[in-house]
């Protein structure tokens, strides 16, 4: 390739709208990339954690004692912390003796509630992927329709119009396509990619509080609730018992 039509040579050369919409296209693929690596590392913590509670969970620990465990974690996340916040409406409506099919309906509001915000959590930054791998190839075409036209416009002054003349400015402008489609294509995949991964956990975390809520309906139906006394300490004589 002859030195004058290397990309850098060309980057430099185009004009200040194209280097703009470059910078951004640049921009964007460095944002995407941040964005790819922490929602790998989120997603896959995630699952850990959701794993290892799991286990414990259906361990044939005592919920009771599982609840106090948890109690004084500030880190709690994932099911740890969708389990503590509907265990804590269960004993807190237990505590002023609602009725039974009460206390499940609290119970689940409080579960989609916790699993709603730990999702939010969880996908934040899916929805910027999603913008960049749509937006970024119009933004690399505006960029190098933006181009050609300078380049036809400078072609129409020039006396003598040889392909030579014009190739420079259309080389220059078709870079900003091709930075659109670098900045779009890897954030496509991951979006597709981590919106799979993060519905299976959703799916997964949907399925442990409807299990959850079904402990939970059977408990009621016994004749001595979980207590948490002020201290925090749970009364061994009504512990709520695992399956």
């Amino acid at each position: 390739m002859p030195e004058s039509l290397n990309i850098l040579d060309l980057v430099t050369h185009a004009s200040l709208l194209v280097q703009i919409v470059m910078a951004l296209l640049l921009l964007a693929s460095l944002v995407s990339w941040v964005i790819i690596f922490r929602l790998s590392s989120r997603l896959g913590t995630a699952k850990s954690f959701d794993e290892q509670f799991e286990t414990w969970f259906w361990s044939g620990e005592d919920l009771a004692k599982l609840y106090q465990g948890i109690q004084g974690s500030p880190d709690r996340q994932g099911l740890e912390q969708i389990f503590y916040v509907g265990f804590s409406e269960y004993l807190r409506m237990h505590k002023k003796r609602q009725p039974k099919d009460d206390i499940i309906d609290g119970v689940e509001r409080k579960l989609r509630v916790g699993l709603g915000r730990q999702q939010q959590q969880l996908e934040s930054g899916i929805a910027t992927l999603a913008s960049i791998g749509s937006v970024a190839p119009y933004v690399g075409l505006f960029g190098t329709v933006w181009g050609i036209m300078n380049a036809f416009l400078g072609l129409s002054q020039s006396e003598q119009a040889t392909i030579a003349s014009v190739a420079p400015g259309i080389a220059e402008a078709l870079i900003a396509t091709a930075m659109g489609l670098f900045a779009a294509i890897p954030a496509v995949l991951a979006y597709n990619h981590f919106t799979s991964k993060s519905g299976r956990l959703y799916d997964s975390r949907a399925l442990f509080c409807d299990e959850m809520t079904g402990m939970l309906q059977r408990e009621t139906s016994t004749d001595n609730p979980t207590v948490v006394t002020p201290t925090n300490q749970v009364s061994r004589a009504s512990q709520v018992t695992g399956l």
